[in-house]
């Protein structure tokens, strides 16, 4: 991967709510309900990261071999979601595609979405944006 430790430790912090250096399973789960608008139990999150996810940890689960294997399905499905040619995800491209998935989300709720994994505030998703969205 070409991702500088920068980068990383933008999403690392971003996950890290209480600032102490470390990725909880509490911190985990509600980035989980969050993404997913669903529950996940703190047993399953504790068997994901077994105990505190550290900085160095996270950056060797980002770029483990596993990880690469992943990556062509999210771009497919990044691309998906893109507008055509702008290669981000903007609001109005999300909400039309969830729409075709039956989801009726507003605009609105659709920043919201997107507001919660800008990591560099442009008011899009990027690729490595969408793929942190997608890992959480």
């Amino acid at each position: 991967m070409n991702k500088l430790p920068t980068d990383y430790k933008r999403v690392f912090d971003r996950f890290d709510e209480d600032h102490n250096g470390m990725i909880s399973p509490s911190e985990l789960q509600r980035c989980f309900r969050l993404v997913h608008n669903d529950e996940m139990l703190l047993e399953e999150v504790e068997d994901v990261i077994n105990g505190q996810l550290a900085f160095e940890d996270f950056i060797n689960l980002m770029e483990s071999p596993k990880e690469d294997e992943k990556v062509e399905d999210l771009k497919k499905a990044f691309r998906m979601y893109e507008m055509e040619g702008t290669d981000c995800i903007t609001p109005k491209s999300l909400k039309r595609m969830l729409s075709r998935l039956g989801e009726s989300t507003s605009f609105d709720e659709c920043v919201g979405m997107i507001h919660e994994f800008d990591i560099d505030g442009d008011g899009v998703l990027s690729f490595d944006e969408f793929k942190v969205m997608m890992i959480c």
